[in-house]
């Protein structure tokens, strides 16, 4: 009994450090500014572990249009394009996105809230910013591009639409940025033209730019920040590493930014040996730049670039959708293997027979109670037989109480006699440590569940649940601040349980186990009713459960 009543106490031990570690532990404080612009550039370029030759993503070498450029004749314009899906604004200097607005997401729950902004106003050179990284080719920062279209807004409705951009260098290098928009998806074509209308070779690596501002300080169990995938295998950058390291080299299919719910990516038309280059400008200011490989640009040719931009959200049905492997980018960690299949089963519920996301965890649920049910009654009919058995103990306890080894002997010898397996009762905690794990990472970055009703009060499964609003400040509780139901409930369903095991013969444990629950109960205070909403339904099952095999043994 002390055996199982210590290796209970250990697992539980874990699993509280496991949960404070990853979900309550304070953040660490803001990393150090790391170097300036130019300084970080050149450091960046050093530790460039190669760069091969005339092998990028280009169509081939081309005769040089000789249709000149438009030169810009008035001060940079604001070009509007809105889809079905999202509006944005593209600004003639640098040609870059202002702002990119989602039209089917809102920054809040509220109903007047406005819709997501993906471009933060404190980024002040907009994304997708295109330059070079030569010293010697022409600086596209302050470029004010040459648009071909007279009205400052435009439509994308019905057919796919071509918007061209262009800037002459007083040396003659002409840059072209078309993007082509489609009403039906997120992804972006863009086309980026180099003419040499010099007399001289021009020689230099082009450089793709993601700009990412994040409002938000992140958590520690989901992932924000910068992402590639070289060849098959996905590279998640946390922000505070990049200081020790901001180049990743490679045969790159993409380059990508998240943050909890959404999502920029820069896609080459053609994965090649390129570079992921990254910047922080400070805790939250983010910089991704993809670094093609140099290329070479005669005296009167041109070479093209194809890529594709994503910007939207970071869904599972949106990405799959798409041949470019970008679905890669949704990764839960050590338990992704578990937290995949429940995504889809929970996708599969909701669009085919029930459209709420809260009943749909619930079926989850019950459907993981019933593939873990065999394991379970084993367990509770372990738990069963050692609480006959109490008394039994007791008596062993008391006539060895001054000789611990011959207590233990003794103990051992009764479980061998009927049988027990003292540490049968743990299994199912054991069994559920990684199907919480990797519900959690997938209930906290679902963007279904993101602004998703359920019942009553609880309007966003995303959110943790609060009943009324109040105007103080509750200890150990994050804003908004209000009497937390569902987590009340799933508190007093643990210590029904707690109530219903046997109890522990060390009066030091017996306590540590009936505090569980409370510790719970303040753990899951500031989770998402999602995941609560999981773990009552689990508990209530085990419940009924355990009375049924408890009954059953009687």
């Amino acid at each position: 009994m002390d055996q199982r009543n210590l290796f209970l106490a250990i697992v539980l031990s874990i699993v509280v450090f496991l949960i404070w570690n990853f979900f309550i532990s304070p953040q660490p404080p803001p990393q150090k500014q790391i170097q300036e612009d130019q300084t970080s550039r050149e450091t960046a370029t050093r530790e460039q572990p190669y760069v091969k030759e005339k092998d990028s993503t280009v169509a081939d070498t081309a005769p040089l249009d000789r249709k000149p450029a438009v030169q810009p004749t008035q001060a940079a314009r604001d070009i509007r394009v809105d889809t079905p899906l999202y509006s944005v604004k593209i600004s003639a200097k640098g040609a870059v996105f202002k702002s990119y607005v989602l039209k089917n997401y809102r920054e809040k729950i509220d109903a007047d809230s406005p819709n997501k902004e993906m471009v933060s106003a404190d980024t002040a050179n907009g994304t997708i910013q295109l330059s070079f990284d030569g010293k010697n080719s022409p600086d596209l920062t302050e470029a004010i591009y040459s648009i071909d279209t007279l009205s400052d807004s435009v439509q994308v409705s019905d057919q796919p639409l071509e918007l061209p951009f262009a800037w002459v260098s007083d040396q003659g290098i002409v840059i072209e940025k078309k993007f082509i928009f489609s009403p039906e998806t997120y992804l972006i074509g863009l086309r980026v033209t180099i003419k040499n209308g010099t007399s001289a070779v021009f020689s230099d690596q082009l450089a793709l730019t993601l700009t990412k501002v994040f409002s938000d300080k992140g958590a520690a169990i989901g992932f924000r920040g910068p992402s590639t995938l070289i060849g098959d295998h996905l590279e998640q950058i946390k922000l505070k590493k990049i200081e020790d390291k901001n180049v990743y080299g490679g045969n790159l299919k993409w380059i990508a930014v998240q943050d909890r719910y959404f999502l920029s990516s820069i896609i080459p038309q053609k994965a090649v040996d390129a570079q992921l280059r990254l910047f922080l400008k400070n805790e939250n200011s983010l910089e991704a730049q993809y670094l093609q490989p140099e290329s070479v640009v005669q005296p009167g040719t041109q070479q093209t670039f194809e890529y594709q931009l994503y910007l939207g959200p970071k869904s599972t049905k949106t990405l799959s959708r798409y041949d470019n492997d970008l679905g890669k980018v949704i990764e839960f960690g050590w338990f992704t293997f578990l937290a995949k299949p429940c995504l889809w089963f929970m996708n599969f519920l909701h669009d085919n027979f029930i459209p709420n996301y809260g009943v749909a965890i619930i079926i989850l649920t019950l459907l993981t109670k019933i593939l873990l049910w065999p394991l379970g009654s084993k367990s509770y009919k372990s738990m069963s037989e050692m609480k006959k058995i109490q008394p039994l103990i007791k008596e062993l306890r008391e006539k060895h109480k001054n000789d611990r080894k011959k207590m233990n002997e003794a103990t051992m010898a009764l479980y061998r006699t009927y049988k027990i397996n003292p540490l049968g009762g743990c299994l199912p905690m054991v069994v559920q440590i990684p199907v919480f794990f990797g519900l959690y990472r997938m209930l906290y970055g679902a963007i279904e569940l993101r602004h998703a009703p359920f019942v009553l009060w609880i309007n966003d499964l995303s959110a943790p649940d609060r009943l009324f609003r109040f105007d103080f400040t509750i200890p150990l509780m994050e804003p908004p601040y209000g009497i937390p139901v569902l987590t009340l409930v799933m508190g007093a369903s643990m210590l029904l349980q707690q109530k219903m095991s046997p109890p522990m013969g060390d009066p030091t444990q017996a306590k540590m186990m009936m505090l569980m629950p409370v510790v719970f109960t303040f753990i899951f205070i500031n989770f998402s009713s999602g995941l609560v909403l999981y773990w009552l339904i689990n508990n209530l099952v085990s419940i009924c459960q355990q009375y049924y095999i408890t009954k059953k043994q009687a």
